[in-house]
């Protein structure tokens, strides 16, 4: 069984800084692309970050020059270091990910969520 799981999140002074990571596990063949959305009370789901298998990336505007997605791809694990956070970040942030549990399957997953809260 495929998982994601989400860790590092916490409460930070705004300015600073946060990583969160994502580790895939389970039995699969690779991975495709990885995303992290985030939601905050009372709005929807947005797109954050996405890094595809080959290395593109694409940051949502609200995030661009503070935020750098990255993976590791021996780990199965994908980073979001987070910098200059703001009071607007407060956040669930989730991982998603196209994953291929065979070379001809491949399924979209999510993880749990990690809370991101930034103090004023």
């Amino acid at each position: 069984q495929v998982q994601l799981v989400e860790s590092g999140g916490g409460l930070v002074q705004a300015g600073g800084s946060l990583r969160l990571s994502c580790a895939a596990s389970g039995s699969f063949f690779s991975i495709d692309a990885m995303r992290w959305y985030r939601q905050a009370p009372g709005k929807q789901r947005e797109l954050v970050a996405v890094k595809n298998s080959i290395g593109s990336t694409t940051y949502a505007d609200s995030v661009k020059g503070r935020f750098t997605i990255s993976r590791d791809n021996a780990k199965n694990t994908m980073y979001l270091q987070m910098n200059s956070l703001k009071p607007e970040d407060t956040a669930v942030y989730y991982c998603n990910a196209d994953i291929h549990i065979t070379w001809y399957n491949s399924n979209n997953y999510w993880g749990p969520g990690t809370q991101v809260t930034i103090s004023s």
